[in-house]
């Protein structure tokens, strides 16, 4: 019986193995667990080295260049508009409300307030640094930035002038008020310049017509 046992299971077997080789002769090799690939972080694939002389980091540093030319031509750009944004808006704050338009004369008087606005506040630091035992000069740094644009606006008033809004002409003042102070529509509003030597022709203007009139009374009486 032992026999006959062993005989039918070494058969059985045999035929066992034969099946697998016939039917998937790679399931032998497959069965065994093979070690897998060690994967990069993230799925991608591991980065090349470039080095730094090579024609590539060339060209990402031109890139890099002009990317960074660009990011400082905006801010340069955000800044002058803000810079004109608050001019705009001082103006617009002290425009006299029952006026439809405003004369030359007028508009110079409103440009020397606007050149004299930060009088109040430097009076204030001086005040501040003539305190008896003060050694360090207080607010130095905000007192220097308003000396220099002072300084920069009253040369740019005498020389070739200073832009404002065009408050001389009754359409562009209405779309000056009109305004709401968005920076996107700067372009809306009419500018002109205004120099010094415009308040110095009005005045030159105004005592020659009031000599012409004192001439012609002069006239009249005789």
């Amino acid at each position: 019986v032992t026999d006959s046992f062993s005989v039918l299971f070494g058969v059985a077997l045999e035929g066992a193995c034969c099946r697998i080789t016939c039917e998937d002769p790679e399931l032998l090799f497959t069965s065994a667990k093979m070690p897998k690939a060690a994967k990069t972080k993230g799925g991608g694939q591991e980065k090349k080295v470039i080095h730094p002389y090579s024609r590539k980091a060339a060209q990402l540093t031109k890139e890099a260049h002009k990317q960074e030319k660009k990011e400082k031509l905006k801010n340069e750009k955000a800044f002058r508009l803000s810079v004109v944004g608050e001019k705009l808006l001082w103006f617009q704050s002290h425009l006299d409300p029952n006026k439809l338009e405003f004369t030359k004369k007028e508009a110079c008087e409103l440009v020397e307030k606007y050149l004299h606005r930060f009088s109040d506040e430097l009076e204030q630091i001086e005040l501040q640094n003539s305190v008896k035992g003060r050694r360090v000069r207080q607010h130095s740094s905000r007192e220097t930035v308003i000396n220099q644009t002072m300084e920069r606006e009253r040369q740019l008033y005498d020389g070739y002038g200073l832009e404002i809004p065009d408050i001389m002409n009754c359409k562009h003042l209405k779309t000056f008020r009109d305004w709401d102070g968005d920076l996107k529509k700067l372009p809306n509003i009419k500018m002109r310049k205004l120099s010094s030597k415009d308040a110095l022709t009005t005045r030159m203007e105004k005592a020659s017509v009031e000599s012409a009139k004192e001439l012609c009374a002069a006239k009249d009486v005789h």
